[in-house]
């Protein structure tokens, strides 16, 4: 698919290189003393745009899903006493109308909304004609179509300013984090839409305070533009996702301990060892390309012989012999063994395709 570039989907951020740019502020609304308190005791911490969570969609029904409409004055006033713009979670056409007449600065569509085209058009039919910056998550599954399909149908509504946030993506029985990050799919999605801001969300991809150092970090290793953290006064006793907020001070901490990293240099004795190191790879890259052509001519050769002798494509026990056979090299040749893995399974599912092809003509 041809690369979106489309340059007014900016929505506005101005990473610095001594902090990241920082969304911050409790996962729900629940009174009105833990709103004020919590986003005036972050305000001075970095923090460029308060949050709060109005409406809650959750998994199952009976847990806290929200205090509603009502809440929205809390946030409101917490962005008045402390002077910076304030964004919650929009659901549906009236959640857009409710949050725009009380005034929010920032609105943002779910995972669970953005899986749904359905619910993203009525959002997108409530947004024409208003001027207001939007932030799209990624959809609750691994579907990058899906997250660029909301994107594009929130700019047909007229929006200009737009961010995505990478809020990972949900498997079942996930070994480590809440959900799981699969970087490369917001790396796909820079490649697709070059100029859109990305925000990481550690919070949701985390699920757990003592790992969002190491989700923050990991995101602007990779020039991410910003990060959504959730923060709360008193975190343990918070009504929903307790377990991924932090405490003001918490937030502090982790802040100082970020390194933002920088995109570009002008220093000489950097460039000149990084196009050194590029040529090579380049020269890798080509060679690497050549093999893989010669190998596959190898395998159309076969596939005629298999042919010939009327032998089916799939051999198991030779395939299984590749497989193992690369797996074991995987650790002496300092590659993950994950990493072989991938790229031996996907040249075997040439090799078939290839022979496929072969078997089928005439």
């Amino acid at each position: 698919m041809n690369i979106i570039n489309i340059k007014d989907w900016k929505l506005g951020i101005q990473l610095s290189k001594e902090k990241p740019f920082l969304i911050s502020g409790p996962c729900s609304a629940e009174t009105e003393t833990q709103v004020l308190q919590t986003c005036t005791q972050i305000a001075n911490l970095g923090v460029d745009v308060l949050r709060a969570g109005i409406w809650k969609p959750r998994t199952r029904p009976g847990s806290f899903e929200g205090i509603g409409k009502k809440a929205l004055p809390w946030l409101v006033e917490a962005g008045k006493q402390t002077n910076l713009p304030v964004c919650c979670e929009v659901a549906n056409a009236n959640h857009v109308e409710e949050a725009l007449k009380h005034g929010i600065d920032i609105l943002w569509l779910g995972a669970r909304t953005t899986v749904n085209p359905f619910a993203v058009q009525a959002i997108a039919d409530a947004l024409q004609g208003v001027d207001i910056p939007i932030m799209i998550k990624n959809p609750v599954n691994p579907d990058l179509e899906l997250w660029i399909g909301a994107i594009e149908r929130i700019a047909q509504a007229g929006i200009q300013k737009i961010a995505a946030i990478h809020r990972g993506f949900s498997v079942y029985n996930a070994p480590k984090y809440r959900n799981q990050p699969q970087w490369e799919i917001p790396i796909e999605l820079r490649r697709r839409i070059a100029n859109l801001e990305i925000i990481c969300d550690p919070s949701h991809i985390a699920g757990k305070r003592d790992l969002l150092f190491e989700i923050a970090q990991h995101a602007l290793d990779l020039n991410f533009d910003g990060l959504m953290l959730e923060s709360h006064i008193t975190p343990d006793t918070a009504w929903s996702d307790a377990q991924q907020q932090v405490t003001p001070e918490g937030l502090q901490t982790l802040m100082k301990q970020l390194i933002t990293r920088q995109l570009d240099t002008d220093n000489l004795d950097y460039l000149n060892k990084i196009n050194h190191f590029r040529t090579l790879i380049d020269n890798l890259d080509t060679q690497t390309l050549h093999l893989l052509s010669q190998r596959m001519e190898i395998v159309r050769q076969i596939g005629l012989h298999k042919k010939e002798s009327n032998i089916a494509i799939l051999q198991i026990e030779r395939w299984l012999n590749v497989r193992n056979s690369a797996l074991e090299k995987a650790a002496s040749s300092n590659l993950s063994e994950s990493f072989v893995e991938d790229i031996i399974n996907t040249i075997h599912k040439e090799s078939i395709r290839q022979q496929t092809t072969i078997m089928r003509k005439d």
